[in-house]
């Protein structure tokens, strides 16, 4: 399906920006991104989703043309956020998270009423804690080249090499430092999140995804385990192939997986 409107909707000293695809407010999935990315890195999966009349993709605070963070930022504005969003809509059928997004997403069905919640690979503390000193001299320096350099190699891990080789890609570059201004906020918001016993204790059922290739292995594999402990209602799937980039490296393959959840879903 394709996208038919970008609504704008205010939140606590913010805004965000929602891409809504297909019908502007049939039965709904509303997707949230994490850290790294934006509604525009979502819209390969969101095109393929089928199940819904509606797919709404958020553009969170700190990444055009959604505004800026602000002083109060944290999980708790993130949560305020995203329920902003869900009463956009007058028929939610599933809160979709990706990392961070998972976890905003795993957060807010403590809070209120979610019908089905799924989330890919979601993250939790203590994810990402030792690169919080590099971050924050990064952000306080207004370098984004040094902050995308310590988010791939410190906190996802990436290999020198591999860093460099994206580094020689001008518009890869690019696009990776016009959404890295928050990364420092958003690590450090993982890491100061409450840890609940229960995760999602609100929602009436729970997907949880990771993918075959990262599968035990730190940082997503461990953290996602932490993540699975903390939901035990949670029913737990794999995506044959794929890392924490399958939005982007197998779109059809994730939206494909999603799709089949939301058909054995009830309702």
């Amino acid at each position: 399906m394709e996208q038919t409107i970008q609504k704008l909707v205010d939140v606590e000293g913010s805004w965000v920006s929602v891409d809504v695809y297909g019908d502007p407010d049939g039965p709904a999935i509303v997707v949230i991104p994490g850290a790294m990315a934006d509604s525009a890195t979502w819209a390969a999966v969101a095109r393929q989703l089928k199940g819904w009349r509606t797919v709404a993709v958020v553009n969170r605070r700190g990444r055009h043309p959604a505004g800026p963070l602000t002083d109060a930022y944290g999980i708790q504005a993130e949560m305020r956020d995203t329920e902003s969003v869900l009463r956009e809509f007058s028929d939610v059928r599933t809160l979709f998270g990706w990392s961070y997004g998972g976890l905003i997403a795993l957060h807010l069905a403590n809070a209120v009423t979610v019908a089905h919640l799924i989330a890919y690979e979601p993250i939790m503390a203590p994810f990402g804690a030792a690169a919080l000193p590099d971050l924050a001299d990064a952000h306080h320096d207004g370098d984004l080249d040094r902050s995308v350099e310590v988010a791939l190699g410190q906190v996802t891990g990436m290999p020198g090499p591999i860093i460099e080789s994206l580094r020689s890609d001008a518009a890869l570059w690019d696009g990776l430092r016009k959404v890295s201004s928050p990364i420092y906020h958003e690590t450090r918001s993982v890491n100061d999140a409450p840890l609940p016993q229960e995760f999602a204790r609100q929602a009436a059922r729970i997907d949880l995804i990771v993918g075959e290739r990262n599968r035990g292995r730190a940082p997503y594999g461990t953290t996602f385990d932490d993540v699975a402990r903390r939901t035990p209602r949670a029913a737990v799937h794999q995506l044959a192939g794929q890392a924490h980039l399958a939005h982007l490296e197998a779109p059809g393959e994730l939206a494909a997986l999603v799709s089949r959840l939301r058909h054995s879903a009830p309702g």
